[in-house]
C-alpha cells in the first residue's frame, strides 16, 4: 500500500523540521535575552535555555505518563476486569511488534483514546468507557490501532518534549518581559540600537505564540501518521475512519481533559467550547487536523 508509505516518509520529514524551527527558536529567544542583559551573554544564554530546557524534559520524560492519567482520573483496567478490550490490544500488539501497554480507563460517555509513556516498553493506553461501549469491534481495532502507531512512532516521547519546549520558551519570554519593563536591562537594552530592539521585544512577545503553534503542528501531523501507521496496522482503513465518524459526531465534552492534555487525544476532548470562534482563528489553534480531512485520507488509501 504505498499510499500509506508517502504519509509515514512525509510526516517524519515534517516533524524533523518542525523541531529544528523549534530549536531555532528557543536559541535565538536566549541569545536576545543574553545581549540584552550585557555584552557577549547571548551564547551563554543560549547555552541556558538550551540545557534547562534538557533537563525539565528529562524530568517529565520520566513523570509524563503518571502526571497525564493522573490528571485525567483514569484508572488501570486488568485482563480479569474487561478481557474484550485486553485481547484486542493484545492481537494488535502481536502484529506491531510491541509490547502490550497497560490499559487505562476514564468513567466518561464522551468517546475518546490517547497514549502515553516515555516508550513502547513503558507504554500506557487510555480509553473512555464512552469509546470502548460505543464502537463496533472494526472500529475499535481501528482506534486500538492508532494509539498503538503513537507508542511505535515514538510520538509519545515526542509530544512530551515537545510540551516542554513550548514550556520553556514560554517561561523565558516571561523573564525577559518582567525584567524589561521592571528595571534592568533598559541601559543594555538601548546601546543595542533602538531598531534591533524593537525586533527582539517583538519577536520574544510573539514567541511564546509561534511555539504554542508549533506544538499544535507537530500534534496535528503526528496524528496523520498515526491515521496511516494505523491503518497500515489492521489492513482496513475503512475501521478507523468509520470510528472517526462516530467520534466526530459525539458532540459531548470530555470532562477529564484540559488545554494541556487536549494534544493526546484521537480527537479533540474540548470540542464544542469554541464552536463560536472565527473559522480562521479556530482553525489555526485547533490540535487536531480537521476529521473530514483525515476520514478522506483513510478512505483513499
Amino acid at each position: 500500500m504505498p499510499n500509506i508509505y508517502n504519509h509515514i516518509d512525509n510526516n517524519k520529514r515534517q516533524t524533523w523540521l518542525i523541531m529544528a524551527g523549534f530549536v531555532l527558536v528557543v536559541s535565538i529567544l536566549g541569545w536576545f535575552i543574553g545581549e540584552f542583559w550585557g555584552e557577549g551573554l547571548g551564547l551563554p544564554f543560549v547555552g541556558y535555555a538550551l540545557i534547562f530546557s534538557g533537563i525539565t524534559s528529562f524530568i517529565s520524560y520520566y513523570n509524563s505518563a503518571q502526571i497525564v492519567l493522573a490528571i485525567s482520573g483514569a484508572k488501570e483496567v486488568k485482563p480479569e476486569e474487561n478481557k474484550y478490550l485486553h485481547n484486542l490490544v493484545e492481537n494488535l500488539c502481536i502484529g506491531s511488534g510491541i509490547p502490550k501497554p497497560k490499559i487505562y480507563m476514564i468513567e466518561d460517555t464522551a468517546m475518546n483514546a490517547f497514549a502515553t509513556g516515555r516508550d513502547p516498553q513503558h507504554a500506557v493506553i487510555c480509553f473512555t468507557t464512552g469509546i470502548v461501549n460505543s464502537l463496533e469491534k472494526l472500529e475499535l481495532e481501528g482506534v486500538i490501532a492508532h494509539e498503538l502507531s503513537h507508542i511505535q512512532n515514538y510520538d509519545i516521547r515526542l509530544l512530551s518534549i515537545v510540551s516542554i519546549l513550548v514550556g520553556t520558551v514560554t517561561l523565558l519570554a516571561d523573564w525577559f518581559t518582567r525584567g524589561a519593563f521592571y528595571g534592568g536591562g533598559r541601559r543594555r537594552g538601548r546601546e543595542m540600537g533602538g531598531i534591533l530592539m524593537l525586533i527582539g521585544i517583538i519577536f520574544i512577545i510573539l514567541s511564546p505564540i509561534i511555539a504554542t503553534l508549533i506544538k499544535l503542528a507537530v500534534s496535528r501531523n503526528r496524528e496523520y501518521l498515526a491515521d496511516s501507521s494505523g491503518a497500515l496496522l489492521t489492513r482496513y482503513p475503512k475501521g478507523l475512519a468509520d470510528a472517526l465518524v462516530k467520534i466526530s459526531s459525539d458532540r459531548e465534552i470530555l470532562e477529564a481533559a484540559n488545554g494541556a492534555t487536549a494534544h493526546m487525544y484521537i480527537a479533540n476532548p474540548l470540542k464544542g467550547r469554541h464552536e463560536n470562534q472565527v473559522s480562521f482563528f479556530g482553525n489555526l489553534f485547533e490540535t487536531h487536523p480537521p476529521v473530514e480531512d483525515r476520514i478522506k485520507r483513510l478512505l483513499e488509501m
